[in-house]
């Protein structure tokens, strides 16, 4: 049985900051996603330190990852995102309502941490998917 998603209506504010208050599924397989990180972009070039540059290539990984389940982020229900500076909070924000211009937003979570795993990383994006 195919998924059925429906995105519960945000407030105003939750509109602008691009995430939905709650993403309820019916039916469908759910995937789990592990945090994607990156520190070349995909052509191969260093994009380390680059918060927009990572941000947008975490989301064309998580893209492929999906389409190799069946998947697209529009599938996306919950993400839980890790930035290293507050001050990039708000340029992920905008770029989140790029990649979801439709004004279906996944639930999510903005994190600031002080390291990643490795040197140059600056965003790490974790996502779950209902099919």
């Amino acid at each position: 049985m195919p998924a059925h998603i429906t995105h519960l209506e945000g407030s105003e504010f939750q509109r602008s900051r691009a995430f939905s208050p709650a993403v309820i599924t019916e039916g469908g397989k759910t995937i789990w996603l592990a945090g994607q990180t990156t520190t070349t972009d995909l052509e191969g070039r260093d994009i380390s330190g680059q918060f927009e540059a990572q941000a947008r290539t975490c989301f064309a990984l998580i893209e492929k990852t999906l389409a190799r389940c069946g998947a697209t982020l529009g599938n996306l229900v919950s993400m839980t995102v890790f930035i290293n500076d507050p001050r990039h909070g708000d340029s992920f924000v905008k770029l989140r309502g790029e990649i979801f211009a439709d004004g279906c937003f996944p639930g999510s979570a903005l994190i600031t941490v002080s390291h990643f795993a490795r040197p140059g990383i600056v965003i790490e994006i974790q996502g779950i998917a209902v099919v």
